[in-house]
């Protein structure tokens, strides 16, 4: 799995980098609920990067819910997220939504041809 992740010199943050090349794995289902992800040292020594930038990528990752970390035991994909109420669940979404129009729109992409993909993706 760690063969997978690529850090590019490309002015993004390397955190980011990792947390949503996980993201993407979750979303692909490379990675499935349960799944135990690597150690962040173990992380940490494959790509040549500092520690405390692998646990950044970890802490934003546990804190959207999509991983579990049980210290002492490990770092699991989550099984669901927890459930939020409509309030919060409709703030979430729009701030996910601005997030990826902002990071398509950045990297030259047409917001809408992201959306075309994400509806063909989440029928598969």
């Amino acid at each position: 799995m760690l063969s997978n992740i690529q850090i590019q010199n490309n002015g993004v943050p390397i955190y980011i980098q990792i947390r949503e090349q996980l993201l993407g794995a979750i979303g692909a289902r490379v990675l499935r609920p349960g799944d135990q992800l690597p150690t962040m040292r173990q992380v940490a020594v494959t790509l040549k990067v500092d520690l405390n930038t692998v646990r950044h990528a970890y802490e934003e990752l546990e804190q959207a819910g999509a991983i579990v970390i049980r210290r002492a035991r490990g770092t699991f994909v989550a099984d669901h997220p927890p459930p939020l109420d409509p309030a919060k669940q409709a703030q979430r979404l729009e701030s996910f939504a601005q997030q990826v129009v902002a990071t398509a729109r950045a990297a030259g992409i047409e917001p809408r041809d992201v959306a075309q993909w994400i509806t063909n993706i989440a029928n598969r």
